[in-house]
């Protein structure tokens, strides 16, 4: 709905409310009357409709009525294309695109478009950058302005900009997916909001279809594929835990028969499409790395290897931290510590297991306590804080012993 009003009202704050509005008057209206035929057609005229109220209220109505009556009727094509003939195939893809403009900053650029498309909170969104909700809060108000005051055109780009956009919608859908595949299966949606693990893989097939020789788009596409492929392993019932109640299951754990041996083909289809374009990208290092972890008995240190290569592209200290574990596997707990003793990530709840583990592996088993201490008060309550608590409560029982 955000996505087919914004590029008629030209604002994204106006298209939110008129969305909101039309909903609330669907939910009214069509338990007594039924729903219309066209359900999506109602919705988006209804939106319209109460967008142009709202403007006449704003004393704008001249100049926007003029906008407004040139677009073409909401329900021309079918849903999900686009009737104007754009290579775009749904609206989805035209608000990525859009909000990700070179004027904003490349955090904003996300941000907004994590806001406005993928529907996350700004607490979720803070989560995402690791930074105070306030501060996100601020960068999303100062994204709205500055696109009404520069008055940046929410249409669809021309192909020869699309490449300038492409690392702000790559990292758009890769946030997308990562927070929906975080949610354990009991807390994915069922039909009342998106199951956001599913927009990005249909955004990321889509954009390589759209981009069939962009090498980071299928190597986003294959990252994605491979993590999802786990899905069923990732969880398990905690017993005695409760009704529904789940514990994360970590990599090296897990039940490789509960993977998806056909998404992981699928995966691997598209990861050798990545290296037929010599793809040496951010997205194509993770999907190297994924592939590794594919095979029984990784190859420690050839990951240690791509780690070391995702770091100088990226600067990233997460991915110094994934470097530091592999290196641990290689070289031993000692040095993987060292490496991780130099990164600035004490807010973030990895950085304290990944501590917790390298120091019970040296027999500093007070100190891995302490750190998944804090581990866990940085976690909210659901399976990773679960997770936490019994690799603690193992900690201190090997420790008494």
């Amino acid at each position: 709905m955000v996505a087919a009003l914004v590029g008629t009202l030209g604002d994204l704050d106006l298209a939110e409310e008129a969305a909101q509005e039309a909903f609330a008057l669907a939910a009214e209206r069509w338990p007594r009357l039924g729903p219309p035929a066209n359900e999506r057609a109602w919705l988006i005229t209804t939106g319209r409709n109460r967008a142009i109220d709202r403007i006449r209220r704003s004393q704008n109505l001249a100049a926007k009525t003029r906008l407004l009556a040139a677009e073409r009727p909401a329900d021309a094509g079918p849903p999900g294309m686009s009737p104007d003939g754009s290579p775009f195939r749904d609206e989805r893809l035209e608000l990525i695109f859009t909000c990700c403009h070179p004027a904003l900053a490349l955090e904003a650029q996300v941000a907004l478009t994590l806001r406005t498309l993928g529907g996350l909170t700004t607490d979720e969104i803070a989560a995402a950058f690791l930074v105070p909700p306030a501060t996100m809060a601020q960068r999303l108000v100062r994204a709205k302005r500055k696109i009404a005051a520069a008055g940046i055109p929410f249409r669809v780009p021309l192909p020869e900009v699309w490449p300038e956009r492409l690392a702000a919608v790559l990292a758009v859908v890769y946030l997308v997916f990562n927070q929906g595949w975080t949610l354990p299966p009991g807390d994915r949606p069922r039909g009342e909001c998106p199951d956001l693990v599913a927009e990005a893989l249909w955004l990321g097939r889509a954009l390589a279809e759209l981009l069939p020789d962009e090498a980071e788009v299928h190597g986003l596409l294959a990252l994605m594929l491979l993590h999802d492929s786990r899905r069923d392993a990732r969880f398990v019932l905690v017993a005695g835990g409760g009704e529904g109640q789940v514990e994360q299951v970590l990599l090296a754990d897990q039940d490789r028969s509960r993977w998806d041996r056909a998404q992981i083909d699928e995966g691997l289809a598209v990861f050798r499409r990545v290296l037929g374009l010599d793809g040496r990208g951010p997205y194509g290092l993770q999907a190297a790395i994924a592939v590794a972890h594919t095979r029984p008995g990784p190859d420690w240190a050839h990951i240690a290897v791509l780690y070391a290569e995702l770091g100088r592209l990226t600067g990233s200290p997460v991915v110094a931290l994934n470097r530091a574990v592999a290196v641990a596997e290689v070289e031993g707990p000692e040095a993987g510590l060292r490496l991780v003793d130099r990164l600035p990530l004490d807010a973030y709840r990895y950085f304290h297991t990944t501590r917790g583990e390298l120091l019970h592996r040296l027999g500093r088993i007070p100190e891995a306590i302490a750190a998944y201490d804090r581990a866990v008060a940085l976690t909210p309550d659901g399976p990773e804080r679960r997770q936490f608590l019994r690799r603690r409560a193992e900690l201190e029982s090997a420790g008494q012993g």
